[in-house]
């Protein structure tokens, strides 16, 4: 398994508030995260790199996930006890009241994929069957399209694209999506921010994860994309290649 992580402040924000990476437990076993914080007077930074801290920190803690069901219960878990103490440091500091972040997670064996997300941070697939998006924003425009009120082509630029509807770390109680996918040989995971996303077209993201570029080479070639389409926001990407298989 290849992976690659990176992050850029992009060309007009002052800091990142997003945050990342890939973490590795004693089995072998890799975490992929990304998380975009928000809130404000750098209280985005504090709630993505609190969440990506205490994942880190839980992950090479953890037991070897040895099913799906158990990665699961673990993602399940371990996004609970995040979200009690965001939620927690966010009263207990004047400074950060409203704070959150988005986060998507891979946890990747050489069998299987477990998914999991909150907010708008996205994960697609490149395999044999073509290039997808895996999870499902929650966010205001993506409730107006499920609904029919507007086309996906007018949430691509909808004034209130920004507004989420589940974050981590904002109310007391969160609820995660989770999906398990079956992985084969050659995929491709790639987990980011709306940096990415909002910048990128999936076209885009598709060539450049099926070209022969190395996995930094990728990596810095979507990152530039972004950027060069304005680089209004933070970007932060993971890179997972399923290539030579793992524990």
């Amino acid at each position: 398994m290849g992976v690659v992580f990176m992050t850029d402040r992009g060309k007009v924000r002052q800091h990142n508030e997003d945050s990342g990476g890939v973490f590795v437990n004693r089995y072998g076993q890799s975490l992929a995260v990304v998380a975009d914080g928000m809130g404000g007077h750098r209280a985005g930074d504090v709630a993505s790199g609190l969440a990506i801290k205490e994942l880190k920190q839980y992950w090479e803690e953890s037991e070897k996930l040895s099913s799906p069901d158990v990665a699961s219960r673990w993602m399940k878990e371990k996004i609970t006890q995040v979200n009690q103490h965001l939620f927690q440091y966010s009263q207990e500091h004047e400074e950060c009241r409203g704070m959150g972040t988005t986060v998507v997670m891979a946890v990747c064996t050489d069998a299987f994929c477990t998914v999991g997300n909150i907010g708008d941070s996205r994960c697609y697939i490149l395999n044999e069957n073509g290039f997808s998006q895996l999870t499902e924003d929650h966010s205001l425009v993506n409730e107006l399209v499920k609904s029919g009120q507007i086309s996906r082509e007018d949430a691509e630029h909808h004034p209130r694209k920004n507004i989420l509807m589940r974050a981590l770390g904002t109310e007391e109680k969160v609820y995660v999506d989770i999906k398990t996918i079956e992985i084969e040989a050659e995929d491709q995971l790639l987990l980011c921010s709306d940096g990415l996303s909002n910048k990128v077209s999936t076209e885009q993201l598709k060539e450049t994860l099926a070209s022969s570029l190395t996995l930094e080479e990728k990596a810095a070639s979507l990152i530039k994309q972004a950027n060069d389409s304005g680089g209004e926001d933070n970007i932060t990407l993971v890179i997972v290649d399923f290539t030579n298989g793992s524990g």
